[in-house]
């Protein structure tokens, strides 16, 4: 275990690829099923980032080959007979993690490849056949969303603390990674557009209705983290509240207080002035403190599951570092062959 910390910095990576891949479709089923009409100008560029499921796929790989060191709990539960003396419970059962991670990837997967498939067709053949299998795809797309995003925070986040429970942490988990996704969304559109290499139109405007979105999840967010953990703290249970004080008040506290700021006090004084909203540079800026912050979240909640002895401030290490740099550039790489391959940028 000694290891978990950088491990956990890996485990966070491949959080915010796999929503980064899973995002885009899901935003733009979300666009269409509310018949949002700015979506005629970002959904294509969205679905673009789908090009990152295989990214997520090897990633996803490694973490669970490397099993003790990115599930904490499995090497108690392997040091005392499998389990028995520690009291895991039935989803703490390593080969049905796997089972269960490596299937709905691949449903999930599928679902949205279905749905990028059939929005192309529905601009290329807009006959009411297609239209229809288009509509019956995004329907599907948000169940697809909640049941997977609630099993990849509950076996990547809330269950590395066996028996620590929260009845709210699935929502609270992909509502913070469709908020971080909506920021990079914003930082995505304003830099191609600023590269003058785009070759869809997307009018400036844009950015104001992403903006008034990231206020609106800010919101959200906070409401869901603050009712966990009201519930625990105001019903006195040291059991669930200890977790909340190692993320608070030991050696992450620095990391967690600069989470509340970037991802909620930040967005939300500075979002709710309108003409923040319409000031594209502003814009960027607070997104880019709602990437760092949601990065920031997700190896707070991982590498604090275990006591400070097992691991370390996040970007403190070589490991920490080389792989997630490794990891950065072949997300560029791959976001940019895909722009390429959809023919939304133009040829250098």
């Amino acid at each position: 275990m000694e290891g978990f910390g950088s491990w956990s910095v890996l485990t966070a990576d491949y959080l915010i690829v796999l929503y980064l891949a899973i995002n885009g479709v899901t935003l733009a089923a979300i666009l269409h099923l509310v018949n949002a009409k700015w979506r005629e100008h970002v959904r294509f560029l969205s679905v673009s980032l789908a090009g990152l499921f295989p990214v997520a796929f090897v990633l996803l790989c490694i973490l669970l080959f490397n099993g003790e060191n990115t599930f904490q709990w499995l090497a108690a539960a392997n040091s005392h007979g499998g389990g028995h003396d520690v009291h895991l419970n039935g989803w703490h059962n390593y080969t049905f993690l796997v089972v269960r991670e490596f299937t709905m990837f691949f449903v999930v997967y599928g679902l949205y490849g279905l749905f990028i498939k059939y929005q192309h067709e529905s601009v290329v053949s807009p006959s009411y056949h297609n239209q229809r299998k288009f509509r019956n795809i995004a329907l599907l797309i948000p169940f697809a969303y909640v049941l997977f995003g609630t099993m990849v925070a509950w076996d990547f986040e809330m269950t590395m603390v066996p028996n620590w429970h929260s009845a709210s942490y699935g929502p609270y988990h992909w509502v913070s990674h469709f908020h971080f996704f909506l920021a990079f969304f914003a930082i995505f559109v304003f830099i191609l557009k600023k590269s003058g290499k785009l070759r869809v139109e997307v009018p400036d405007r844009i950015m104001n209705y992403l903006a008034q979105m990231m206020l609106a999840f800010t919101i959200l967010w906070t409401y869901l983290f603050f009712t966990q953990y009201l519930i625990m703290w105001y019903g006195r249970l040291p059991e669930e509240i200890v977790r909340f004080r190692n993320m608070m008040e030991f050696d992450l506290a620095p990391i967690w207080w600069t989470i509340v700021a970037l991802k909620f006090v930040i967005p939300l004084v500075c979002l709710v002035l309108t003409p923040t909203r319409h000031n594209q540079p502003a814009i960027v800026i607070i997104a880019c403190g709602i990437v760092v912050g949601t990065w920031l979240e997700r190896y707070t909640w991982i590498s604090g599951s275990v006591d400070p002895e097992f691991y370390h401030l996040p970007m403190t290490a070589g490991f920490d570092i080389g792989v997630t740099a490794v990891i950065a550039g072949v997300v560029f790489y791959t976001i940019r062959r895909s722009l390429h391959q959809k023919g939304l940028l133009k040829s250098s």
